[in-house]
């Protein structure tokens, strides 16, 4: 009989009871998958991107399927900051989960106002999403600059008072330099991978499938480049990693974990399994059990490199 293994994790200081997170963008805020399961079933969620004010995103087609994957480019559609914590945190907090507050802005000024107001309200860490335009550095991603990317850590740290955890790009030429940029920053966590840039295009009409021409593709497919990537980073940084990009099953959670990440978020696989994330849990206990460990967490950085 494989061991009983213990599930929870520390990660950056927030206590998680398993591993396993959701994806901000692919979960909402919850509520439609709360009809599914209990909630407190997972360890973290990281609810939809949310912006100071209200977006109503990008024009359809928004959304195209890819072999092994997904194309979105939905656009930071979101009710605002201050409608999340007024009709949306509430909700959240009926449940026994960590709450990650995912934000993004247009100049590092918007995450320092929105890093304060979400502190204050008791979400237990904030995600900050760098692979947005910085309007006054010329429309520059703050993700593929490591001067950039450390700016607005810089100025989410100060703000913050609950742990901060900056999302990186992979769109990127070293994602290694980034990593070292937003910890030397103050990053109490790294998350990894954003959606890869795709595009799709109808060859009858000639035109992209996207309204918006490209869009980032995330599911099965980016698996192999985001264990990658999280297996780079987990060797330059010191603090915590949430692995992400393409999990479906425990087995890539558990390869996600053996290159580094301390906990993982599922995504694309909700689309088509609502039950994922319990699947994967399930799944990944059962892969410690057989290897005889006692923790799920002993997995974290246990990969045997040639």
């Amino acid at each position: 009989m494989p061991n009983k293994v213990d599930p929870s994790v520390n990660f950056a200081g927030v206590a998680l009871k398993n591993p396993v997170v959701m994806a901000s963008g692919t979960f909402g805020f919850g509520r439609e998958y709360g009809a599914f399961y209990d909630l407190s079933a997972l360890g973290g969620i990281c609810v939809k991107g949310l912006t100071p004010t209200a977006r109503e995103g990008n024009p359809s087609p928004r959304i195209a399927e890819t072999p092994m994957g997904v194309l979105n480019s939905v656009g930071l559609q979101n009710p605002g900051v201050d409608a999340f914590i007024q009709n949306e945190l509430p909700e959240l907090r009926k449940h026994d989960v960590a709450v990650i507050a995912n934000i993004s802005g247009d100049a590092p000024e918007d995450y320092g106002a929105m890093c304060e107001k979400l502190s204050a309200a008791g979400v237990d860490m904030i995600e900050v999403n760098i692979s947005c335009p910085n309007v006054k550095a010329g429309g520059m991603m703050y993700g593929t600059r490591p001067g950039l990317a450390a700016e607005v850590t810089a100025i989410a740290k100060r703000y913050a008072s609950v742990p901060v955890m900056v999302k990186l790009s992979p769109n990127v030429t070293d994602i290694t330099e980034i990593a070292r940029a937003v910890e030397c920053a103050g990053a109490d966590a790294i998350s990894l991978i954003n959606t890869l840039r795709g595009m799709r295009i109808d060859v009858a009409t000639r035109r992209p499938i996207l309204k918006m021409n490209t869009g980032g593709l995330s599911g099965p497919a980016v698996l192999p480049v985001a264990v990658r990537m999280v297996w780079e980073v987990a060797n330059v940084v010191k603090i915590p990693l949430l692995g992400m990009g393409g999990i479906a099953k425990g087995e890539d959670a558990a390869q996600m974990m053996l290159a580094g990440a301390t906990a993982v978020a599922v995504g694309t696989a909700c689309f088509s399994e609502p039950l994922a994330p319990l699947h994967v849990l399930r799944e990944l206990e059962e892969i410690a059990g057989e290897q005889g460990l006692s923790r799920v967490s002993e997995l974290t950085g246990g990969v045997r490199a040639w």
